[in-house]
């Protein structure tokens, strides 16, 4: 089926997941007012679950987004393979959040209705931002994605570190948009358009250089979109953020807001803006070397583990950004697996590490952890597995997405890159391991309380998330062939450099050889 975007119809079909999200969403709390009509105690079983059969309604529609086609440079939004993998990244990663929240909020006396409906509004946010082909919608899905993840980085009112670090993430995020915002203006004032795809032609036809307003467009929109996914030195917001926002939330946040920013940058800066790759190239290059090696080195001082996996996070943005740099259909598609796993892997660590932390008295210190792989068996199994993951051990999905990550930026050329990504990847194994250890050689003091224990959905989706990891780690086949295709279908479109002029949009050039 083939979209008109000069009918709002057209525009309902091609934004069909967003919208059963959207509806799944007021209608969570509509059910959540009527069956908690004097708002005290928690909301039924059926309002979470009707918040995840949203969810996976809203999985199967993105699938169906395969049968229709749009002209390659109409619309405001992109409708090819890439927004679709993509979708399936943050889908994947709500729905796995949602499950794991269910024994968090009701062991902290927040199991409201509120809380799904912010966590099904920020998912849409990503998978806008994931397709936006106009600055316009990027602008408008960020600020979507951030007022609700805001939200929910401070919804525990009982811990003053939640509150602090919303307020954190809230100015940090204000300071973010502002150079988001005024980037698109100057990109607006250099090339006449918000739309990308006109955008991408200006450039292409030369109108652009020498232009400093394109310059300092491109510059100001890369340092708005790297506050989104910590890249350093504009991660400062991040551990605090992770640290205090509710342990769901914060791998809710760290695999899906970087999931949306990454989708974004890799379809902004390395296709439609590929005729600058003079401009953001370098920029880049500098921001994945400080984003690896800092966040490394200052993860290995970290006592308290979830403030150690948030630096880790840091860390495996910058590893995503050898993709970036690579520029190449090669490092899309390196990139695009790469996300996919570690969004499962932190997932699922940070839901792990939270259960752990949910003894009487733990603040979630490494001390906490003694003996946890003995008293906990299944616990502790799957910790260990998403820990060796993150640091990219074989057989696990997280050493075939660096592997891949390495054999782009080899083949792009980058090979200072890829050497720095495997030496930082060995920094990490300290910090990594030094958990393990705690876990299995060091036992627990005498009057060390248990962990709470983790309910059937807990279970449910822990196991699922261990399953895609040892899938991608010991048949990695399918998926990167998956990812290639999707890395495929977002090559850009063949634009002249600067100094020669591209034919005007909507002309064919006839081959006179």
């Amino acid at each position: 089926m083939i979209l008109d975007f000069s009918s709002p119809i057209d525009y309902l079909w091609a934004l069909l997941p967003e919208v059963i999200l959207a509806v799944t969403g007021l209608l969570v709390l509509t059910l959540d007012v009527f069956q908690r009509g004097d708002r005290s105690g928690p909301s039924r079983a059926w309002v979470r679950w009707t918040a995840v059969a949203g969810v996976l309604a809203a999985l199967l529609a993105n699938g169906y987004l395969l049968e229709f086609e749009a002209p390659l440079r109409s619309g405001m939004i992109a409708m090819d393979t890439f927004r679709v993998a993509t979708n399936f990244v943050i889908l994947g990663a709500t729905v796995l959040s949602l499950l794991f929240s269910f024994d968090y909020l009701r062991r902290e006396g927040m199991d409201v209705g509120e809380f799904y409906f912010l966590v099904l509004m920020a998912a849409i946010g990503m998978m806008l931002l994931a397709g936006s082909r106009d600055l316009i919608v990027v602008f408008v899905s960020v600020e979507l994605m951030s007022l609700a993840v805001y939200v929910l980085t401070g919804f525990n009112r009982k811990d003053p570190r939640s509150a602090e670090g919303a307020l954190k993430y809230f100015l940090m995020g204000a300071f973010a948009s502002g150079f988001l915002l005024y980037g698109i203006a100057l990109l607006f004032g250099a090339t006449g358009s918000t739309n990308l795809a006109l955008v991408t032609s200006e450039v292409a036809r030369g109108a652009a250089e020498g232009n400093f307003l394109l310059y300092a467009g491109v510059a100001l929109l890369v340092v708005g979109l790297a506050f989104k996914i910590s890249a350093v030195p504009f991660h400062m917001w991040t551990p605090d953020a992770y640290e205090g926002a509710p342990t769901p939330v914060t791998g809710f946040m760290a695999a899906g807001v970087k999931a949306a920013g990454f989708a974004a940058i890799l379809r902004i800066v390395t296709v439609e803006l590929a005729p600058a790759a003079s401009i953001w190239t370098v920029v880049l290059w500098w921001l994945a070397v400080l984003t690896m090696v800092v966040p490394n080195l200052i993860a290995l001082a970290q006592d308290n583990v979830k403030r150690m996996l948030a630096y880790s996070s840091i860390a495996h943005a910058g590893y995503l950004l050898v993709g970036v740099v690579a520029g190449s259909a090669a490092g899309r598609s390196a990139a695009l697996l790469y996300l996919a796993v570690y969004a499962v892997m932190t997932l699922g660590a940070f839901a792990l590490v939270g259960v752990a932390a949910s003894a009487e008295g733990s603040r979630g210190g490494l001390a906490d952890f003694r003996g946890l792989g003995w008293r906990r068996p299944l616990l502790g199994a799957l910790l260990v597995l998403f820990l060796l993951s993150l640091a990219g051990f074989p057989p696990t999905g997280g050493f075939i997405g660096k592997l891949y990550l390495l054999l782009a930026a080899v083949e792009a050329g980058h090979v200072t890159l890829a050497v720095i990504l495997v030496l930082t990847s060995f920094v990490s194994y300290y910090y990594y391991l030094r958990v393990i250890w705690k876990m299995y050689f060091e036992e627990a003091s005498e009057d060390a309380a248990l962990p709470a224990p983790a309910g059937a959905a807990f279970r449910l989706a822990a196991v699922a998330a261990a399953v895609v990891i040892l899938i991608a780690g010991l048949f990695p086949g399918r998926a990167i062939r998956m990812a290639e295709f999707a890395g495929d279908d977002l090559s850009p479109r063949q634009v002249a450099p600067f100094s020669q002029p591209a034919a005007p949009v909507g002309v064919t050039e006839t081959n006179t050889d």
